[in-house]
C-alpha cells in the first residue's frame, strides 16, 4: 500500500493499515461476486474513503462497523455502475465491436465510411433498386423468396434485377469510393 500524499495528523498510515487491513480484505472478497466487481478494486475505494475521512474527522469511532458500511456502498455504486454499462456490440449505434476484434480504429473509420457511401449509393439507385438492394443488405439475411414476396416481384425476375442493380451500383461505387491501396512492395 502507497502512502498517502498527506498523511492525516494524529493518525499513522501504517497503524491503519495494519490494523483495518484484514477486515477490509475480506468484507471486500465477500461482497466482490454480488457486485460483479474485482475485490481489490473495492477494497482500494474503501482505503481512498477512510483516508479521506481520516483527514477530514479522524478515525470513525467504530472502525469495523465503519468499514462494513463503506464495503457494501462501494458494491452498491459497483452494481449500479455495472448495471448502466453496455457493451459495444454488431447492432451498436457508434459502430460494429471490430475495435474489440483487434482492429484499429483507423480502419474501423474507413469500414464506417465505406459503408455510409454504400448506402448512400444505394439511395440514389435508380427505379425499384433501392429497394431491392436494401432488402439484399438487411442484416436479417432473408432468403430470395421473402425479398420477392417483400417487393411484390416474382422470384423468377429478382436475379435478372438484382443483377442489373448491382451493376449500376457498381458503377455508382467506382467514383466515389477508392480502390484499396497495394500492401507492400509493387514489383
Amino acid at each position: 500500500m502507497t502512502r498517502p500524499a498527506a498523511e492525516p495528523p494524529g493518525v499513522p498510515a501504517e497503524e491503519v493499515v495494519a490494523a483495518l487491513g484484514p477486515l477490509v480484505a475480506a468484507e471486500a472478497t465477500a461482497e466482490a461476486p454480488g457486485a460483479a466487481a474485482d475485490a481489490g478494486d473495492l477494497e482500494q475505494a474503501v482505503w481512498v474513503r477512510l483516508f479521506e475521512r481520516l483527514g477530514r474527522a479522524g478515525p470513525p469511532g467504530d472502525p469495523a462497523r465503519w468499514v462494513r458500511a463503506v464495503v457494501r456502498a462501494e458494491a452498491r455504486r459497483a452494481r449500479r455502475r455495472k448495471a448502466r454499462e453496455r457493451p459495444l456490440t454488431d447492432g451498436a449505434p457508434y459502430g460494429s465491436g471490430a475495435a474489440a476484434q483487434g482492429e484499429s480504429a483507423e480502419h474501423a473509420a474507413l469500414r464506417a465510411e465505406t459503408g455510409r457511401a454504400v448506402r448512400s449509393a444505394v439511395a440514389r439507385t435508380p427505379g425499384d433498386c433501392p429497394r431491392l438492394l436494401s432488402a439484399m443488405l438487411s442484416p436479417h439475411d432473408p432468403t430470395y423468396r421473402e425479398i420477392a414476396g417483400e417487393l411484390n416481384i416474382s422470384q423468377g425476375s429478382l436475379g435478372p434485377i438484382r443483377s442489373r442493380c448491382l451493376g449500376c451500383l457498381r458503377r455508382m461505387l467506382a467514383a466515389e469510393v477508392a480502390a484499396p491501396e497495394h500492401r507492400g512492395k509493387e514489383r
